[in-house]
C-alpha cells in the first residue's frame, strides 16, 4: 500500500529496558543493525502494526511492553533507486513511518528472534540510548536521530538528568 506520494506507510519501534538502554537487532546475514520495523497492513491502525511487527521480528507481545509515547507525525526516508524492486520503481519512493517508544516489562529472556517463519534479525544487543549510527544503513539515520530526539522526551529521567541529544556531536555518539 503506497500514497500518492509515493511512500509506503511504516512503523518503527524503539524498544527501551530499565536502564533506558535500546533493543537493537542484527540484520540476518547482514553487518547492518537497526530497530525493528514493519508496514502498516490495509486496515490496521500504527499501534496495532507496531504490536504485529513486535512480535513477528522480536517475539514480544503486548503483556511483555509498554508504550511510552509515539511520534507526532509520520518521518519519512527515500530509499535509493537502486535498492528499490524493478516492478515499484514507477511509483516509489520510500517509506513513511510513526515511531513508537516502548518500555520491555517482560524480560530479556521473552525476546525470541525466531518467532516468525521469515526471521529479520539473527542477533540482538541493548545499547545506550545516543548511540553512533554509523551501523545504521545511510539513508534510515536522520530518520533515527529525529525519532530518537522527539521520543526522548518520553524517557524516564532521574531528577535534574538531561534530555535530548547533546548538542556538541550533533547526532551521533559513542557507544
Amino acid at each position: 500500500m503506497i500514497d500518492r506520494e509515493g511512500y509506503r506507510p511504516n512503523v518503527g519501534i524503539i524498544l527501551t529496558n530499565a536502564k533506558n538502554q535500546v533493543f537493537w537487532g542484527k540484520r540476518i546475514r547482514q553487518d547492518a543493525w537497526q530497530f525493528p520495523q514493519g508496514g502498516i497492513q490495509h486496515g490496521e491502525t500504527p499501534e496495532q502494526a507496531m504490536y504485529r511487527e513486535l512480535q513477528e521480528e522480536v517475539g514480544l507481545q503486548s503483556c511483555h511492553v509498554q508504550i511510552l509515547g509515539r511520534t507526532r507525525d509520520w518521518m519519512r526516508y527515500e530509499v535509493p533507486h537502486s535498492w528499490v524492486k524493478r516492478e515499484s520503481r514507477s511509483n516509489y519512493k520510500g517509506q513513511k513511518q510513526i515511531w513508537f517508544l516502548l518500555r520491555l516489562v517482560g524480560r530479556d529472556c521473552d525476546v525470541s528472534l525466531r518467532a516468525s517463519g521469515h526471521p529479520e534479525f539473527d542477533a540482538w544487543r541493548w545499547t545506550e540510548y545516543w548511540v553512533e549510527l554509523e551501523s545504521v544503513i545511510e539513508f534510515k539515520r536522520d530518520v533515527y536521530r529525529m525519532a530518537l530526539n522527539e521520543l526522548s522526551r518520553f524517557l524516564p529521567t532521574k531528577t535534574g538528568a538531561r534530555r535530548g541529544m547533546p548538542k556538541e556531536n550533533s547526532g551521533n555518539h559513542a557507544e
